[in-house]
C-alpha cells in the first residue's frame, strides 16, 4: 500500500539517504525548484486553501494545517527526485526483510495483542495473518511510522511539476481527514511521500478504508492499535479476502516446470498441477484437487516456488508487488502459526 515500500517494480528496492548539507536556495535549486518558484509557493498554498474553503473545511483547521509549510521542504524533493535503485533477487529481497529477528518480534508482537486484533479481524472480513504480515512490514509492528509532516510534504510534492496533480489531490484529501477531527495537523506523520501511519495508508486509501477499532469514532492509524488493525483488516476484507484460507505455501517440484509456465496469472487445479511433478515441500500430495493454484517462482527455475492462491492477489491489492505479497504471506504465516 504504502508509496514508499516496494514499488509496483517487484524487482526494486528503494534506499533512503539523508538530505546533504545545502543552503535552502541552493537546495531547491538542486531539485528543479528555482527561486522564482519558491516564492510562489505561498501563492500556491492560497489556492489550496481556497479550494479546501470552497469544500466546505473548517477555515481554523485549514489555516492551522498550511501552516506546517512555508517553503518546498528540500529533504523530501531530495528524496523524491534521487531514489537510487537497486535489483533485489527475491532471494535477497526476503533476507533484507524477513530475517528471523522479525519474526521473534512479531510472535512477541501477537502474544501481546491477540486478545484485540482476532475479534476486529473477524469483524471485518479478515483474519489475524494478512494483518500481522503488513503490519509487520509497513512499519515493523508500530515501530516506525515515519518523521514527516503530511501536510508538508504533499504540499511539496504537490507544488512540484513532476506529479502534482496527483500530490495536490492527495493534499486536499489529507485537510479533508483533518476537517473529520480524526488526527491533529501535527500529529499527522507519515512518510516523505505522504503515507501514513502504521499502516502507511495515503490519504485517498485512509478516506476509503481507514475503520475505527476501538469505538471512540475516530480512525486513529497512527496510535491507535485497535485503529490500525480495524484499517487493516478492512481493506483486505473489502478487496475480497477469503477467510481461514491460505494465501500460498512453499511447493517443491518433480519434474521441470519451464518459467514460462508459471506465473500468479496462470492458473490449475491443484490435481492438474500434480500430474504436473508439483508437490508440497515434504514431498506429499495436496489433499485437495479441485482448489486453483498458481506457481510463483521469482527468481526463476530451480529456485524456490510457492504454489498461491485469491488471498495472494488480495494482498498485491495493498501493493501491486509479488515480492511484497510473499513476503506478508510468509511473515504473517510464520508468526501466527508458530
Amino acid at each position: 500500500m504504502s508509496f514508499n515500500c516496494v514499488g509496483t517494480n517487484h524487482n526494486v528496492l528503494h534506499r533512503r539517504h539523508l538530505l546533504a548539507s545545502l543552503s535552502s536556495a541552493a537546495a531547491l535549486a538542486a531539485y528543479g525548484v528555482r527561486p522564482a518558484q519558491a516564492q510562489d509557493y505561498s501563492e500556491f498554498l492560497a489556492n489550496v486553501r481556497a479550494q479546501a474553503l470552497a469544500q466546505g473545511f473548517s477555515s481554523s483547521i485549514v489555516s492551522r494545517a498550511l501552516a506546517l509549510t512555508s517553503r518546498p521542504n528540500e529533504k523530501v524533493l531530495k528524496l523524491d527526485r534521487h531514489q537510487p535503485e537497486f535489483t533485489l533477487t527475491w532471494a535477497q529481497y526476503r533476507d533484507r526483510v524477513l530475517p528471523e529477528s522479525r519474526f521473534q518480534k512479531g510472535r512477541a508482537a501477537y502474544g501481546e495483542q491477540k486478545a484485540l486484533m482476532s475479534p476486529i479481524t473477524s469483524r471485518f472480513g479478515c483474519d489475524d495473518r494478512g494483518v500481522m504480515g503488513i503490519w509487520g512490514l509497513e512499519s515493523g509492528f508500530g515501530a516506525h511510522t515515519g518523521t514527516f509532516s503530511i501536510i508538508d510534504a504533499l504540499a511539496t510534492l504537490g507544488f512540484d511539476g513532476r506529479r502534482s496533480t496527483y500530490f495536490r489531490g492527495e493534499l486536499l484529501k489529507a485537510l479533508q481527514i483533518l476537517n473529520d477531527g480524526d488526527i491533529a495537523p501535527e500529529a499527522m506523520l507519515g512518510s516523505y511521500a505522504g503515507a501514513m501511519g502504521q499502516a502507511q495508508f495515503m490519504p485517498s486509501a485512509y478516506l476509503r478504508f481507514a475503520a475505527d477499532g476501538d469505538g471512540d469514532g475516530k480512525r486513529n492509524i497512527w496510535t491507535s492499535d485497535a485503529d490500525v488493525f480495524a484499517s487493516i483488516a478492512n481493506y483486505l476484507g473489502r478487496s475480497g479476502w477469503r477467510r481461514n484460507e491460505p494465501w500460498g505455501q512453499e511447493i517443491s517440484l518433480t519434474k521441470p516446470i519451464a518459467q514460462t509456465e508459471v506465473g500468479r496469472t496462470k492458473t490449475h487445479t491443484l490435481g492438474e498441477w500434480m500430474e504436473m511433478g508439483v508437490r508440497r515441500t515434504d514431498g506429499g500430495r495436496f489433499s485437495r484437487t479441485d482448489v486453483k493454484g498458481a506457481i510463483v517462482r521469482p527468481d526463476g527455475e530451480g529456485t524456490q516456488a510457492f504454489m498461491t492462491y485469491h488471498n495472494f492477489n488480495v494482498i498485491r491489492r495493498y501493493n501491486p508487488s509479488d515480492y511484497y505479497a510473499l513476503g506478508v504471506g510468509l511473515l504473517g504465516t510464520g508468526i501466527v502459526s508458530a
